[in-house]
């Protein structure tokens, strides 16, 4: 299975993630509406948006270096329609290799990026059911980023409350 399931491009009603992701924190961003495992589910209602959205956000760093981290955000679109899940890599990494995933020890892929911010790269993928089932019975994800071709920096993801948090997003 390739982790490149497919890409969304960026809408009005799919703007929480953007918004986020733009102020250079995303956890300081949108009311803390619960917490699932390692997850946070945090609600805002965008500029323009017909109403609150929500989204699971998990920031980490890599575990051998702190200056280098990533923020996942998973969330459903405004109409309900597409699950996407976002991820704010930092600046400064290989753009052409894209995102690596892997879930436990099985390789899933890798998605591409598509934009870059003042705060870093974001990668996006629209979440099939095979990959949110993969998220919900793992343990582990880990997000690779490359400073090179030769050279990725695997950056661990717990899943723990995934599945829960998922299903309680609105």
């Amino acid at each position: 299975m390739a982790f490149n399931l497919g890409f969304l491009r960026l809408s009005a009603a799919a703007l929480f993630g953007m918004v986020l992701l733009a102020s250079g924190s995303a956890l300081a961003q949108g009311a803390l509406r619960s917490e699932h495992g390692a997850w946070q589910m945090r609600c805002e209602t965008p500029p323009g948006a017909p109403g609150e959205q929500c989204a699971l956000i998990q920031s980490v760093t890599a575990e051998d270096r702190d200056n280098v981290g990533l923020t996942v955000i998973v969330l459903k679109t405004a109409d309900r329609n597409s699950r996407i899940m976002r991820v704010l890599a930092p600046l400064g990494i290989l753009l052409p290799s894209g995102l690596g995933l892997r879930i436990d020890e099985t390789d899933i892929g890798r998605a591409g990026f598509v934009r870059c911010l003042p705060n870093g790269c974001v990668a996006e993928v629209i979440l099939e059911e095979e990959l949110i089932a993969k998220m919900r019975t793992g343990r582990d994800a880990t997000f690779i980023i490359f400073q090179s071709p030769e050279a990725g920096i695997g950056i661990p993801v717990a899943l723990e409350g995934f599945g829960p948090g998922f299903d309680a997003l609105p």
